[in-house]
């Protein structure tokens, strides 16, 4: 695609910015930076141009329509955020007061909130230890006469063991769903993340491989739930239905609310998922580098690196180290900060949280969730962190020493 052609003059300060090209040598290193990478500005400004800023306008049925054929899905439906797709997967499996759904207890509190609000329980389950994915081989015995849903996270869009998951959910007659913020265009055994499941969710928020700052989408992989969910994203009308001119008014017809994103936001998120190869292949460098560089240093220091399976292929999301202890792992924080470098830990475990202990969390046995939560560290990953700021991390990284009375926990 052309890179930003025909800009206008006085957005090009702005544009700059936004392509990380403005920072100067040794300022300090964010942890996230969303940058355009394509069309995404020529799109916005058609938008603009074109005076059709709400949503499922024109763009909106482009970025859909795209994401349909890469994925090979039935139905995509953009929305305004991931947790808003989410929401709509417990309206779409009807979920009510009394219904089960299991989760992992690492996870952003949206996986399960959308479940709650309608009245479920959770059930919260551990972790692996190599991908930091639900562990399957718990998965049976926490399924009772009361579960529905099974919630799966791709995390840091390394991929569940689906084949394995999917099975154990048939047999029980329960519904997969795919919170795939993490791993949009990552694949489990050459198939892409997201078509696994009854229903999957992705994210455009801003730290995002694809973004349009927020913004997400649904993925319906049944298609006898795509009429109810085009009139749940329409505030519960038949509204989709009288654009197309399959009734000729629209009314209220279920339940619902306004998940539709601004065409705007569309327009932005198509030049990105356009720039989908391009994108992916920056972050696979950056990604790759980190695991060279920091292969020995993790292995003298008892660190811990991601793991990747042999059939999965990842996303890129994200890079993460284990240190061996809660205050090794905070040390490195403030080691990298005072070398202005920006990192940070990631979920708490949302059994342990004050509403999941509202909820049964203290039932639930995650161990590797508790360690996990306190010994990970994320490190600076975006598109653009070019080869001055990655020796600068590696650098910073590599100078840490773990205190020899640390251990790494081995496995529970």
């Amino acid at each position: 695609m052309p890179q930003n052609r025909d800009l206008d003059p006085s957005c090009e300060a702005i544009v700059v910015r936004a392509m990380g090209r403005d920072r100067q040598a040794g300022a300090p290193i964010p942890l996230t930076l969303p940058t355009l990478e394509g069309n995404e500005q020529l799109y916005m400004v058609e938008a603009l141009t074109r005076g059709r800023l709400s949503g499922d306008g024109p763009f909106t049925k482009r970025a859909q329509a795209l994401l349909e054929e890469l994925l090979g899905v039935k139905k995509a439906l953009l929305t305004t955020s991931c947790t808003s797709a989410l929401d709509m997967t417990a309206l779409l499996l009807d979920i009510k007061p009394g219904d089960e759904v299991i989760v992992p207890a690492f996870t952003f509190v949206s996986s399960i909130n959308a479940y709650v609000m309608r009245g479920a329980k959770p059930v919260f389950a551990d972790i692996r230890e190599d991908t930091l994915n639900i562990d399957e081989d718990k998965l049976e015995a926490m399924i009772t006469p009361h579960t529905r849903v099974i919630v799966v996270v791709h995390y840091a869009g390394v991929a569940c063991a689906m084949d394995r998951i999917t099975e154990i959910a048939d047999r029980h007659g329960v519904a997969v769903v795919e919170d795939n913020a993490h791993g949009l265009f990552g694949r489990y055994r050459g198939r892409y993340l997201g078509t696994f499941g009854t229903l999957a969710t992705l994210s455009f928020h801003e730290t995002k491989n694809f973004t349009c700052g927020e913004g997400g989408a649904l993925v319906i992989n049944d298609p006898s739930l795509i009429p109810r969910a085009e009139v749940i994203r329409e505030k519960g009308t038949d509204r989709t239905q009288f654009f197309r001119g399959q009734v000729d008014k629209y009314t209220w017809v279920d339940i619902g609310s306004s998940y539709l994103p601004a065409d705007l936001l569309a327009a932005m998120l198509l030049g990105q998922l356009e720039a989908r190869n391009r994108i992916q292949r920056m972050r696979e460098r950056v990604w790759n580098y980190y695991f060279a560089q920091l292969r020995d240093w993790a292995l003298e220091q008892d660190v811990r690196l991601p793991i990747v399976p042999a059939e999965a292929e990842q996303a890129y999301h994200l890079f993460y180290v284990l240190l061996p202890s809660l205050a090794e792992r905070q040390r490195l924080i403030q080691h990298l900060k005072e070398r202005g470098i920006q990192s940070a830990f990631h979920y708490q475990p949302l059994h342990l949280s004050r509403m999941g202990l509202r909820h049964g969390g203290r039932e639930a046995h995650c161990p590797v969730t508790e360690r996990t939560a306190d010994t990970l560290l994320r490190l600076p990953f975006y598109n653009r962190l070019d080869e001055d700021d990655l020796e600068r991390i590696v650098g910073a990284v590599t100078s840490f020493r773990v205190d020899a009375r640390s251990a790494l926990p081995g496995p529970v």
